[in-house]
């Protein structure tokens, strides 16, 4: 009996040693799951010279320039509302110069957030490459972006997250320990997910979500079964100090057959079963170009959310407004032969729309949207100008004509549909 009570003791004090750990992380958040919410990839990469992160052009164009031979970008940002704005070598029919923003200047993101406010859109995934976990500078230009946005998500009241993205693990001797060490640095000195009383910190079953991104893809350098992907997992989930996290899974769009872009491994699907939402990967796999392209959507969501309700793992689509990546093609001639301007044409929001249609007729109960500011693989859904500084050396891709704001509109109803204040029609809303 003594020896019992010995064991009872000793399990009291562990359950309250690590309750009281735990508490690195926030007891409450506005927003305590992702289910009922549309939220959106944030690259925040977009460089400019003088925005003081001491680079150059940086996604505009290549080797750190942007002019008419080193463009990266299809799609020209509508600028209008920024407070900071850069000037480039492309010029209008009237000889001004053409402007575009910087990622790192915190009225940039002050303002995207304000718009996410303004237009119903739930918050933003902020995209972490894993490049930025090896540089231990706390200083760094990401961490600096990630900071002003855990600032505006709380003056505009959006739920923001982070999402580790692998692209950048290199083929050997290297594993995702430098993920687990970047965590705790966002944990203890970001305080990412303790924000005060009234965060905003995307939490998922009563717990912060961490998106890890990029398993399972046969274009990786690295192998899943040799990166300690578990051994992540599992610090994510079960560490006393930085875990109690849920975690979400980036994969490629046919993870179930484990076929056409997913490679044939069925160690995926155990790393799968670990976690608590799959994330598919459907940017170009999908297109409007089809016969009933909507209905093949739509059944193929069924099938995941069947899939994923037997092992006990939430699931979440991704919609995009269309892609279009042909100057930022242009230097590999294999991808540029094959690759033309607005290649998944977005016909005045007609494609998103039927993507958001067949998500939520599918049973889906959260979107992802790819991607909130991304300009050069053409997926942004921020505002976009109708009148890009084309030229006989440059071209890029208007809006089709619609406003500027069209794509934010269209990602806030699907959000009200979400929530039950809007009613759900095949046919693409308009202001």
């Amino acid at each position: 009996m003594k020896k019992l009570a010995i064991l009872i003791t000793s399990a009291l004090f562990f359950f309250s040693f690590t309750s009281f750990a735990q508490t690195k992380h926030g007891k409450t958040t506005q927003y305590p799951s992702y289910k009922g919410l549309t939220m959106c990839g944030y690259q925040g990469w977009f460089r400019a010279p003088g925005d003081g992160s001491g680079k150059e052009w940086g996604h505009y164009g290549r080797d750190g320039k942007f002019d008419k031979d080193h463009n990266t970008i299809d799609f020209w940002p509508e600028v209008s509302e920024y407070e900071k704005v850069y000037d480039t070598k492309f010029k209008y029919p009237d000889g001004s110069p053409a402007q575009v923003f910087s990622s790192v200047d915190k009225s940039t993101t002050d303002l995207h957030f304000r718009w996410m406010k303004e237009y119903g859109v739930d918050g933003v995934f902020m995209q972490r490459f894993f490049g930025v976990t090896r540089d231990k500078n706390i200083n760094k230009s990401s961490n600096i972006i990630l900071k002003n946005a855990l600032d505006a998500s709380n003056k505009y009241g959006r739920a923001i997250a982070v999402m580790y993205d692998l692209s950048g693990l290199k083929a050997s001797g290297e594993d995702c320990s430098s993920v687990i060490e970047d965590w705790k640095s966002l944990v203890d000195e970001l305080k990412v997910t303790d924000q005060g009383e009234n965060q905003n910190y995307l939490f998922h079953n009563g717990k912060p979500l961490v998106a890890i991104w990029g398993l399972g893809f046969p274009d990786r350098p690295y192998n899943i079964r040799e990166i300690g992907i578990n051994r992540l997992i599992d610090f994510l989930k079960n560490d006393p100090v930085y875990g109690g996290c849920s975690v979400m899974l980036g994969v490629p769009t046919y993870f179930r057959e484990l076929n056409k872009d997913c490679l044939p491994d069925p160690y995926l699907h155990e790393v799968i079963k670990s976690a608590d939402i799959v994330l598919p990967w459907m940017v170009q796999r999908f297109t409007p170009l089809v016969h009933k392209g909507r209905d093949h959507v739509r059944d193929h969501i069924i099938q995941d959310i069947a899939w994923c309700k037997y092992y006990g793992v939430d699931y979440v689509p991704i919609v995009y407004p269309g892609f279009s990546w042909r100057n930022l093609s242009l230097s590999r001639p294999d991808l540029a032969r094959h690759t033309a301007y607005g290649a998944i044409p977005r016909l005045g929001g007609k494609f998103y729309w039927d993507l958001i249609y067949a998500s939520i007729t599918a049973g889906a109960e959260m979107l992802y949207v790819a991607m909130y500011d991304e300009i050069d693989e053409g997926t942004a859904i921020i505002k976009i100008t109708n009148n890009p500084p084309n030229s006989d050396e440059a071209h890029f891709v208007d809006n089709d004509g619609m406003p500027s704001d069209h794509y934010l509109f269209l990602t806030g109803i699907a959000s009200k549909i979400l929530k039950d204040e809007l009613p759900l029609g095949p046919i693409m809303p308009q202001k």
